[in-house]
């Protein structure tokens, strides 16, 4: 035990060394088998709330494939898929009186369903995980907000699976296309999250994905993929939506406005999914409900990051 936290100590010390040289990027392993790289604001200063943003990867990529990087000859698709590096400093500039710091979740298998599979002790080491971030950067001051692509939905649930009552500094929970594991069991909790304070919010991104195809076959069955999934989920709520339609988006709301599910047709049976985080998903998932909402970018839009990107 006494190990254990001079590590903490020592990491802390060493976070707070790296802050001050205005590095922009830090890593370390969890337990031997999680990387967790943390992406923090050059100007971070501990007077400022911090909204501490864990982003669970998506099935079969890296963190850097995450951050993504300017393409050149020969470069992997996969850093030109989502660009969450890019996107973060498009939202700092929205919001320069908040720490925005994101922190990425990588496992040894590129999978957050299959990580969860092997370990029999998932509800105990996500908590900790969660919890030793904030430790080691000596936070104060934060929120919490839990977001994730593709399989890293798997995560989150993960979480939810781990705790009797979602705690009141997880302000905000996103799924970019990724709920694929949510059935009717997490109704109760997340509803009751949502009503115990007005600052909390859901948002879910899908698009139609039943009847997407790929070389001429479903890329799922009828029932499971996230369109299937969110529409159960707002069926669960047994609550009134109110609908906006934005374009090609539909945007469905309750809770004035806690609770927000984008779903996107389908009518050419496209492929979207990576779509829905490089359209400026990212960004609306963290600007979505704030005076910020929508300003110089567009859900499903033109990118509105290209300059960020490094």
């Amino acid at each position: 035990m006494k190990s254990c936290l001079l590590l903490l100590v020592g990491i802390a010390a060493l976070c707070n060394a790296l802050f001050a040289q205005a590095d922009s990027v830090i890593s370390f392993s969890f337990r031997n088998d999680v990387t967790v790289t943390i992406d923090y604001p050059l100007n971070f200063s501990h007077k400022k709330n911090t909204q501490l943003l864990f982003f669970a990867l998506p099935n079969g990529n890296t963190t850097a494939q995450t951050m993504g990087k300017k393409m050149q000859q020969g470069d992997d698709w996969h850093f030109d898929i989502q660009h969450i590096a890019a996107q973060t400093k498009f939202v700092r500039n929205k919001l320069p009186d908040e720490n925005i710091v994101v922190v990425y979740l990588e496992n040894k298998l590129k999978a957050w369903p299959a990580w969860k599979r092997g370990h029999a002790d998932y509800k105990e080491l996500i908590p900790k995980l969660l919890d030793t971030v904030p430790r080691i950067l000596s936070l104060k001051k934060y929120s919490i907000h839990l977001n994730s692509h593709s399989g890293g939905g798997s995560f989150i649930f993960g979480y939810l699976d781990a705790v009797r009552e979602i705690p009141n500094n997880i302000q905000r929970i996103s799924f970019i296309d990724s709920d694929y594991g949510y059935d009717s069991s997490y109704a109760t909790k997340m509803l009751r999250w949502v009503k115990a304070n007005p600052k909390h919010l859901l948002t879910v991104f899908a698009y139609n994905d039943s009847i997407a195809l790929y070389n001429g076959k479903p890329i799922v069955s009828a029932k499971g993929g996230t369109w299937y999934r969110s529409k159960l989920m707002m069926k669960d709520f047994a609550v009134q939506f109110d609908i906006v339609v934005q374009d090609s988006v539909q945007v469905f709301s309750a809770f004035h406005k806690q609770v927000n599910v984008l779903l996107i047709d389908n009518p050419d049976r496209k492929i979207l999914h990576t779509q829905q985080v490089e359209l400026n998903g990212f960004i609306h998932s963290v600007l979505i409900g704030t005076k910020k909402e929508s300003e110089g970018y567009r859900y499903f839009g033109q990118r509105s990051y290209v300059d960020y990107i490094q």
